[in-house]
């Protein structure tokens, strides 16, 4: 199952430009396994003193970003979850910057937050692995929108690919 087998009534448009980060011959199930890697690397690189850093004042920091990341795929495995399990009840959606304050993710260090994430993407993996081609392409109904769980885990992979490409162009000096 590759994101080409996606259709555009599985996800709401807003998902596209994730959707469009991911390359359309990797699979679901290796997409997760190789976006662990790509982003523990790719945060680890960051040096200390931009963890903390911001490119304007509401922005996010390097931190809350990761901390983001771990959220939003703790919520998009539940949709991908319920959705799978043929659970018809509509899903609510969430408001991403409510989540950031109660998270003290900049309290946190990025070896814990790197730890968080690969404990969060371990579950995940249990989870997909545990799912048929069938489970996957059921529909449900997340934040008024039409999803299927394969769209809810595809869009994980891509949105952490989004943010990762805006933090190289708007964080780091290279």
């Amino acid at each position: 199952m590759t994101p080409k087998d996606l259709n555009q009534d599985e996800f709401d448009s807003y998902y596209q430009r994730y959707i469009d980060k991911l390359s359309t011959s990797i699979s679901l199930k290796e997409g997760f396994a190789i976006g662990q890697k790509q982003v523990i690397s790719f945060f680890k690189t960051i040096p200390i003193k931009k963890h903390g850093y911001r490119y304007a004042p509401q922005k996010w920091s390097i931190k809350e970003i990761l901390q983001h990341l771990i959220d939003t795929e703790r919520i998009f495995m539940y949709r991908c979850f319920r959705i799978a399990r043929k659970d018809k009840t509509p899903l609510a959606g969430f408001d991403q910057g409510i989540y950031m304050a109660p998270s003290n993710a900049d309290k946190k260090t990025m070896e814990s937050l790197l730890n968080e994430y690969s404990t969060t993407r371990q579950s995940s993996i249990f989870l997909l692995n545990s799912l048929s081609e069938n489970d996957l392409k059921c529909i449900g109904n997340a934040n008024g929108s039409a999803m299927s769980a394969r769209a809810a885990a595809f869009t994980i992979i891509g949105h952490e690919i989004w943010h990762t490409e805006i933090i190289n162009k708007k964080y780091l000096d290279k």
